[in-house]
């Protein structure tokens, strides 16, 4: 039998842990190793438990998620981390994908959802719930009266696609450029390129728009 995924969950509400991690305590796919009541107490928990997938709330009162995926960033710690959110987080949610998260799900989503959620980022692969990035979309309207998507967008090359799919996890050039061991001004051609065939000038909206493209999946 596979070992199981270790996950650590992040989030302020006891009830909230205690019913996530019921649910998980029904598979042999995962273990909840660990818990935390938000992002002052993962340095301890990623030392103590060492799991292979984080669940992280956002909104917590003395170090939210948004810091705490910063602060994964800032000192290079890569557990892959999946959001747990509401629909009305919608904003901050493609704040904390920028910030590095490797996907989303709603709290209320089912066992075989999440479990397939955490399967899918521990395999290294981004998650976008249809759901929510339906929610997600609607956080685009406020930028139609600033922009207009081009209605054909140029197909991007396979190496833009990869570079946005960096800009969408929330890495600078310098790190995209040592991801894919190409030199920063060749990663800044590269976003040029990619934010003039989605047709806006900068990578929130990039994401947006290749989110509502289907170019992001």
């Amino acid at each position: 039998m596979p070992t199981p995924i270790k996950v650590l969950l992040v989030d302020d509400q006891m009830l909230v842990r205690e019913g996530i991690k019921s649910l998980l305590n029904l598979s042999d796919k995962v273990e909840v190793v660990g818990e935390a009541q938000d992002g002052t107490e993962i340095e301890n928990a990623l030392a103590i438990y060492s799991p292979d997938v984080i669940l992280l709330d956002l909104s917590m009162p003395k170090m939210d998620g948004i810091a705490t995926l910063n602060w994964l960033a800032e000192n290079e710690m890569t557990t892959p981390v999946i959001i747990l959110t509401t629909f009305d987080d919608h904003e901050f949610i493609l704040r904390g994908i920028q910030a590095g998260a490797m996907g989303y799900l709603l709290k209320d989503v089912s066992l075989e959802t999440l479990i397939e959620g955490i399967e899918t980022v521990h395999s290294g692969k981004r998650l976008m719930q249809p759901a929510l990035t339906e929610r997600l979309m609607q956080g685009l309207q406020g930028f139609k009266s600033e922009f207009e998507a081009p209605e054909v967008i140029e197909p991007l090359s396979p190496k833009e696609l990869e570079v946005l799919g960096l800009m969408a996890s929330g890495c600078s050039n310098k790190e995209i450029s040592e991801a894919l061991h190409k030199s920063e001004g060749t990663i800044k051609n590269h976003v040029s390129n990619v934010l003039s065939k989605l047709g806006v000038r900068d990578r929130t909206r990039a994401v947006l728009i290749a989110i509502e493209k289907g170019i992001l999946n």
